[in-house]
């Protein structure tokens, strides 16, 4: 008689499925990349999705050049502000933080983060810079902080989000001059990515609490005549077991996970969010108010979910050279009026 077998139920790849400690996505690598200097990242609003007609541009798809119907995820990207800047020395125990200069004078809505120094000026960003300027020897990379802002998107917030983003491209010296340039100022999406490329999103699923195995690992639902359970895995294990092993499919906390999805192509950057917001705004979300892009295909999380958006870690080896051209964008209402 041939041994039973039945197939593995949910994948696990990303045990332990725990929730995230916070809903801004943790970026923990930053790839390498020739041009620049530049950010190696932006950050987001998701506002909702729609679909686009375009022409398909992919080398080697059997569509080539003939319009197809492609599904897109609509960010909205105010720009960000340039808090600080930090420089990093690297040594036996890894990436040391050397020293840090905050821009002057803080916005108003830090104070919901963080606590502003005191008699903090631009004598200080000066003299800050020249520590920095004079120890390049030793600095092996920069990052900046940088700061959503809420006011300019339609999230009911005001509190901004602030995270870490790696200058990547040029020497130590160019970069150095880069966020020189930049710390204390607002940078926009198109300075960060072009219509064309490819990018890595980062963002927390959408949260469903605690779940059965059945919903959360995809096993079936028993007889009705089993004598314990009917939405609940057929056994624990074998009977001389001390513990239940980590693969048999157990309830927990289902989503609101973080995420990783390579490779979503930038069809559009705008700078008028009406161009892309439906009749009536987008469900759960509202109106686009300025800056946006527009994704091929779907991105984690809910509406109003921080999306952060990052240089490819493993970009395609076949990109078209030229953006993609869009012939029409649905703004069909979403509230069925």
């Amino acid at each position: 008689m041939p041994k039973h077998h039945a197939p593995r139920r949910g994948s696990l790849a990303y045990l332990p499925r725990a929730r995230a400690s916070r809903s801004v996505a943790r970026v923990r690598y930053w790839p390498e990349v020739k041009e620049g200097p530049v950010l190696l990242g932006f950050a987001g609003y998701k506002a909702g999705m729609t679909y686009v007609v375009m022409v398909d541009d992919e080398p080697g798809s059997v569509n080539f050049g003939k319009e197809v119907v492609q599904p897109v995820t609509i960010i909205d990207t105010p720009p960000m502000y340039i808090a600080a800047v930090r420089a990093y020395a690297r040594d036996e125990c890894g990436l040391r933080a050397l020293t840090e200069v905050w821009a002057s004078p803080i916005p108003k809505d830090f104070d919901r983060v963080i606590t502003p120094p005191k008699n903090y000026g631009m004598e200080n960003v000066e003299e800050g810079l020249k520590r920095i300027e004079a120890a390049l020897n030793e600095v092996t990379e920069f990052r900046v902080l940088a700061a959503t802002q809420p006011r300019l998107a339609s999230v009911p917030k005001k509190k901004p989000d602030l995270m870490e983003i790696k200058v990547g491209g040029g020497t130590i010296k160019e970069q150095f001059e880069y966020v020189r340039k930049i710390l204390g100022k607002t940078i926009s999406v198109e300075e960060v990515f072009k219509e064309g490329q490819y990018v890595d999103v980062i963002a927390i699923t959408k949260g469903k609490g605690f779940q059965g195995p059945v919903k959360r690992w995809g096993v079936k639902t028993l007889q009705h005549k089993t004598r314990k359970t009917e939405r609940g895995v057929g056994t624990l294990g074998a009977i001389g077991m001390k513990r239940v092993i980590y693969a048999v499919p157990r309830p927990g906390q289902m989503g609101y996970h973080q995420r990783t999805e390579y490779n979503k192509r930038i069809l559009k950057i705008g700078k008028d969010g009406k161009e892309a917001t439906p009749k009536g705004g987008f469900l759960h979300y509202g109106i686009v108010k300025g800056n946006y892009v527009l994704l091929s295909g779907s991105v984690p999380g809910p509406a109003k979910r921080l999306i952060r958006l990052r240089y490819p870690a493993r970009p395609p080896k076949r990109i078209s050279e030229t953006p993609p051209q869009i012939t029409f964008i649905s703004l069909e209402s979403q509230q069925g009026v």
